[in-house]
């Protein structure tokens, strides 16, 4: 009934958590997110035929340390603010790729799916955390286009919210609350379903 938590997974969590707590942190992590897997599975895809196996995790480790610190320098020159709100997990998304590809993720038929899921979790995380904790959403959205002074977003509630939403522990409850719902939506669902007739 219960997956077990495997590194792939438990990898994702930091970013999923920690750069959720404004929407535009989490929408700029999931493009770069999208960006340095594209890259690194189309390298992929061109290293692993002429390198024996054994050698494939050496350019596996080069090829994502390599689009890794492209990226990181290409935040820093297209939005320097939004670079320091996300330094930290722009560095994990290098290992998450050598995980990733060990664990066989790019020669999983779901590969597209999976990566849109995540992308739409830390999406989705971010705009409710920014939402229900601060009271805005899309504060400092000119990050994403490389300007400076952004503003403050729209102001959806106008006495600011549940502060506790914005930091890390907040993101946890706030989570496991969204996967017990999810959990017991679709456990409602199919006891409401009619049985099939054959």
């Amino acid at each position: 009934m219960n997956k077990p938590l495997s590194l792939p997974g438990l990898l994702m969590l930091p970013p999923l958590i920690g750069a959720t707590d404004s929407w535009v942190k989490a929408i700029g992590l999931a493009l770069a997110w999208v960006l340095l897997i594209g890259l690194y599975g189309a390298g992929m895809r061109l290293l692993r035929p002429p390198i024996e196996a054994r050698h494939h995790w050496l350019a596996s480790l080069l090829l994502s340390a390599s689009l890794g610190s492209c990226l990181w320098l290409a935040l820093q020159a297209w939005s320097y603010e939004l670079h320091q709100q996300l330094s930290l997990y722009l560095g994990l998304l290098p290992l998450q790729c050598v995980v990733l590809e060990q664990a066989g993720f790019f020669q999983h038929r779901n590969r597209l799916r999976l990566t849109g899921a995540f992308c739409v979790a830390l999406i989705g995380l971010g705009a409710l955390r920014e939402l229900l904790g601060a009271g805005t959403l899309g504060s400092h959205l000119g990050w994403l286009v490389g300007q400076s002074d952004a503003g403050n977003g729209w102001v959806v509630l106008p006495h600011g919210g549940l502060r506790l939403l914005t930091l890390a522990p907040g993101g946890f409850i706030l989570l496991g609350a969204l996967l017990a719902a999810k959990r017991a939506w679709a456990g409602s669902w199919t006891l409401n379903r009619p049985p099939s007739r054959k």
